[in-house]
């Protein structure tokens, strides 16, 4: 199936066809970061990823979360992603890009003009993405990764 045929669909954060995406979201993180990793999964109340300024896209092939992603409000004009995610059987189709590329559209339907992300130290295919889809890095990209911590990104949607 091409990536063309993927249906787009926002779903509020308590839908179940949110389960895969989270459960797999956290098993990453915490293979990734440790335990702590738990937290900052939990750290968002889910009304934030709720309209009017936020919304959380899956996409979804025969009816199946296979890619997802979300965003919040970060400032009155700036939204920021979060959980964006490929599911692991999916990966090397470009599924994370048509993620970020169906947010960036819904930001903007939502009024938004720019978007921020962070990812973490230890997500170089993260890195990578962001840096191929025009986001500019707010950190030195020469630098090791884990000397910085976050990595800030951010994206002018106008």
């Amino acid at each position: 199936m091409t990536v063309e045929q993927l249906e787009v669909r926002r779903v509020d954060p308590a839908d179940p066809l949110t389960g895969p995406m989270m459960a797999e979201l956290t098993h990453e993180y915490v293979t990734r970061y440790g335990e702590g990793a738990h937290q900052e999964m939990a750290r968002y109340p889910a009304e934030v990823f709720r309209p009017p300024n936020g919304s959380l896209l899956l996409l979804l092939e025969d009816g199946e979360p296979i890619a997802g992603g979300a965003f919040k409000r970060y400032d009155a004009v700036t939204a920021e992603l979060k959980r964006i995610w490929t599911g692991s059987a999916h990966r090397r189709r470009g599924l994370g890009r048509r993620v970020v590329a169906a947010l960036e559209e819904e930001a903007v339907a939502f009024g938004y003009r720019g978007l921020y992300l962070t990812t973490g130290p230890r997500q170089p295919e993260a890195k990578g993405l962001y840096l191929a889809l025009g986001y500019t890095p707010l950190f030195d990209v020469s630098a090791d990764p884990l000397t910085i911590g976050p990595l800030p990104f951010e994206k002018s949607l106008t």
